[in-house]
């Protein structure tokens, strides 16, 4: 196992992707084995980094957030201070809710949830395209999601 990672530390891991407010009572006995071991492999995890946080996964459309755009980015340059500006001004943006410094065709992939196509266009307006540094700007709206997850199939590291 990758990263000096048991069978028991993927396991633990695993459970907690899948369900982060399990106790530690309840991992234990899943896994057959008594609270205290349990408790001490998971603080293990977390000060080793393999557990970042701990968060709810809440559903966009429920809260009002009914649309997911992916923004493709190309920026005017690429010096270090171009790119530092850039990712430093998106993270002021609550719209944004992942930002990916990629290959190809962009400099980053933007992922927004909005309100609606008007959030959308009042965001592009009134912030995104005012950064002095940008280039191109491509929006691709999603229309439906076949898959949306953040658990990591362990069995492949």
């Amino acid at each position: 196992m990758a990263h000096n990672l048991d069978k028991i530390d993927t396991q633990i891991l695993s459970i907690l992707q899948n369900d982060s407010s399990r106790t530690t009572k309840s991992i234990a006995e899943e896994l057959g084995m008594t609270t205290s071991p349990v408790f001490e492999r998971i603080k293990k995890l977390e000060r080793e980094g393999f557990i970042k946080k701990y968060v709810a996964i809440l559903d966009n459309k429920k809260i009002g957030l009914k649309l997911t755009v992916f923004v493709g980015i190309t920026l005017q340059g690429h010096t270090r201070s171009y790119l530092e500006k850039f990712v430093k001004e998106i993270n002021n943006f609550p719209e944004i809710v992942e930002c990916h410094r990629v290959s190809g065709n962009f400099d980053y992939l933007l992922k927004l949830v909005v309100e609606d196509i008007e959030a959308y266009e009042t965001f592009i307006i009134s912030k995104l395209t005012l950064l002095p540094y940008l280039g191109n700007v491509q929006s691709l709206i999603t229309l439906s999601t076949g898959k949306e997850t953040n658990e990591i199939d362990l069995s492949r590291v």
